[in-house]
This record gives structure tokens, C-alpha cells and sequence, in this order.
């Protein structure tokens, strides 16, 4: 089994960037799916998956970011990955948006343990899901 991690990788905005998001980029050979919590007027929210393609972007919030934290998991499709954290939210095996984040299993849905993002003040933030180095390397 490969081991995987996550890396980081965050930049102000330049004149050659179209637009603020919130983007993930797959830098691994398999496909990814990825999915979000963050905190919205309603309470908290998590929503997947987005399908990641190998070696490609995908923006999973478009516009100027509205709040400082945002919470990201990911698994990739061959079983061999996964990018966690240590915040419980809700997620489900298909398509989903879930308000709330107590009580998961009651109300039908898993529970994953997503990685923090403190994005600061910032319109854009970027993730890049890497394969790990091997070995215990991983500076996670």
C-alpha cells in the first residue's frame, strides 16, 4: 500500500488568477473524491464529493471566501489514500449536503474526521493532495 499525505500550498492571488475560490488539486495518479465543511449563516454544512481527476483542479467553492475556517477530507478511488483530520463532521456515501453536525449516525450518515484549514483573511485558498514520501517522511 502507498502511503499518502497532504500537502499545502497557498498563495496570494495573482494578476494571472481568474477568480477567488476554494480549489483542491490532485497531484496523485488516481482518481480523488473530495468533501467540504465549513460554517454558513445556517450552521455548519459538509457537502461531497467532488470527483478529482488524477493530475487535475477543481474549484469546490467559487467566489471570495465567506468564512476563515474550512474542513476537507478525501479519499482516493483505488482505496489506497485518504486525507483526513481530527474534526468530526457528517458525510454520506453518495452526493451530499448535510446541515449539522451532531448526531451522524442517527440520522442516517457517516462520520469522517476532516483537516482544518485556517485560510485567515484570505479571498483564495489552494490544497494539494500529494503522495506521500515513503518511510515516515510524511510532513503532514
Amino acid at each position: 500500500m502507498t502511503a499518502i499525505g497532504l500537502t499545502i500550498l497557498s498563495a496570494p492571488l495573482t494578476a494571472d488568477a481568474a477568480k477567488a475560490d476554494f480549489r483542491v488539486c490532485n497531484g496523485t495518479q488516481s482518481l480523488v473524491g473530495v468533501a467540504i465543511g465549513y460554517r454558513a449563516e445556517a450552521g455548519w454544512t459538509t457537502e461531497g464529493w467532488w470527483r478529482i481527476p488524477a493530475t487535475t483542479c477543481k474549484s469546490i467553492i467559487e467566489g471570495p471566501l465567506s468564512s476563515r475556517y474550512y474542513y476537507l477530507y478525501a479519499e482516493d478511488a483505488d482505496g489506497n489514500g485518504r486525507w483526513a483530520g481530527s474534526v468530526s463532521l457528517c458525510i454520506a456515501e453518495n452526493e451530499f449536503k448535510i446541515a449539522g453536525v451532531k448526531d451522524c449516525f442517527q440520522r442516517g450518515y457517516q462520520k469522517m474526521g476532516f483537516r482544518e484549514y485556517d485560510t485567515g483573511e484570505q479571498a483564495s485558498w489552494m490544497v494539494q493532495l500529494t503522495e506521500a514520501p515513503r518511510e515516515g517522511t510524511d510532513t503532514q
